[in-house]
């Protein structure tokens, strides 16, 4: 292609067991341990097909972006790859507004794992736990890129560990392998109203429910640029991480569905302690804690990495203060990770101080922000997939299967998953902030290219 990809100033301290571990745990988070629950009792045991389609979507997105990467790696990852297929209004716009969305969910993680924290000892105020962890992480965050790649690579073993043991176990316990249980069968899928006891309405609430926990798979693409080798690293990291994140979240809900009724999964609490503790796995409650506590602050620490890599590289492209474009000897941008760290801290404090009005309307803000993105990927795909395929084809060493068919599908499947939060009373102000906030940041991008053109 004409526009070479630069050579990145930053490090390349990221090894392929980094990413291909980033890969699998950047979207096990604690909306899958404690969130599917919701899903559940909307959907029954239908909620396995509301994994599935969600799940598809979002492995459509990552071979989408795995495609790209691979092509042209960069640390703005799908920013970059916006501008170069629609321009600089596209980049400036995607790239701030996944700056956003991390800096103000960075805010729920932290808080989450405080009050997780605050529960094994109360003595110590949420806040005290809160400041911990942002200096822990940031402090993770501003030394060698490895050090975050380590930090990643042991949280996202523990929560694929704790997932494989909880198929392991449910499944012994559907066989009536496990000392005092009798085989389970499939009595739990067809009772209580069937397999589908909302019917397909309920299915696609489901969807709605879940589709967000995808969120965090983009992360593995920004950082194969400070990989050692970039082409080859984003390529593996999303060939194996793809069916392998279907398979966890896909067998985890069958799992649950069968081991239990669905009508005994209670609002609040995670499905996985109800069937562990329904097994007789002794603490369910207290391990499920540990794991979701790991989740939470491997997403932030994930969150931090991302959300800084992305306004260095708008920086990079005059999109943001060239005064972010400072790295270290170590060749880690310490200005964008502090850049990031002081948004977060200012959104830790909104929550802290007034979770329902100031932090509640951030949060909404952000809700619908990453389909906006992922549709941005897929329109930005579409048209790059055709230009590297006329100028340099050998680049395509990963590709999006049945293209340009399945991209078109995926699109569309974004385009109904947006009717629905219109539809839905509890994901319409979400969907209406996201709106706004978006409106907002291509008003700023239009107003910018006018006075390029201009100038």
């Amino acid at each position: 292609m004409h526009d070479d990809v630069p050579p990145e100033p930053l490090s390349g301290g990221l090894k392929q067991r980094h990413l291909t571990m980033l890969g699998l745990g950047g979207v096990i988070g604690a909306g899958l341990f404690v969130g599917s629950g919701a899903g559940i009792q909307v959907a029954g045991p239908g909620i396995v097909l509301s994994y599935l389609i969600a799940g598809a979507i979002a492995m459509c997105v990552m071979r989408m972006l795995g495609e790209m990467s691979a092509a042209m790696p960069a640390s703005g990852s799908f920013s970059v790859h916006a501008e170069r297929a629609l321009g600089r209004w596209a980049g400036f716009s995607v790239g701030w507004l996944y700056w956003f969305l991390l800096v103000v969910v960075l805010a729920v993680e932290a808080t989450g794992a405080a009050q997780i924290a605050g529960g094994w000892v109360p003595s110590v105020p949420q806040w005290a736990w809160v400041l911990l962890f942002m200096v822990v992480f940031t402090g993770a965050n501003l030394s060698a890129v490895k050090n975050f790649g380590e930090f990643e690579f042991w949280f996202a073993a523990l929560k694929v560990f704790a997932i494989v043991a909880f198929l392991v176990l449910g499944t012994l316990a559907i066989f009536g392998l496990l000392p005092d249980t009798d085989p389970v069968g499939l009595t739990n899928l067809t009772g209580q109203g069937g397999f589908l006891p909302h019917g397909w309405h309920g299915v696609v609430s489901g969807v709605l429910a879940v589709i967000f926990a995808f969120g965090g798979l983009e992360v593995v693409t920004i950082a194969a640029a400070e990989s050692d080798d970039p082409v080859r690293s984003v390529a593996r990291a999303v060939r194996s991480a793809v069916f392998r994140i279907l398979f966890f979240y896909v067998g985890s809900m069958l799992v649950i569905v069968t081991v239990l009724p669905w009508t005994a999964q209670q609002a609040g609490i995670s499905p996985y302690v109800t069937v562990l503790d329904s097994i007789g796995i002794p603490s369910a409650g207290q391990i499920m804690n540990i794991v979701v506590f790991v989740a939470l602050l491997s997403a932030l620490n994930a969150n931090l990495y991302g959300s800084s890599r992305m306004i260095f590289s708008l920086a990079e492209r005059e999109e943001a203060p060239r005064a972010l474009l400072k790295v270290s000897g170590g060749g880690v941008p310490r200005r964008a990770v502090l850049a990031s760290v002081a948004f977060g801290f200012l959104s830790v404090l909104l929550n802290l101080e007034w979770p329902d009005s100031v932090f509640l309307y951030m949060l909404n803000s952000v809700g619908a922000v990453l389909l906006f993105v992922w549709a941005l990927i897929a329109v930005a795909q579409l048209r790059l997939r055709r230009r590297i395929e006329q100028e340099s084809p050998e680049r395509l060493v990963l590709t999006m299967w049945a293209f340009p068919w399945l991209t078109w599908a995926a699109l569309v499947a974004m385009a109904a998953v947006f009717v629905l939060m219109l539809t839905d009373d509890a994901a319409r102000p979400q969907l209406l902030w996201s709106t706004g906030a978006t409106a907002a940041v291509l008003a700023v991008a239009g107003v910018r290219e006018l006075r390029a053109k201009r100038a």
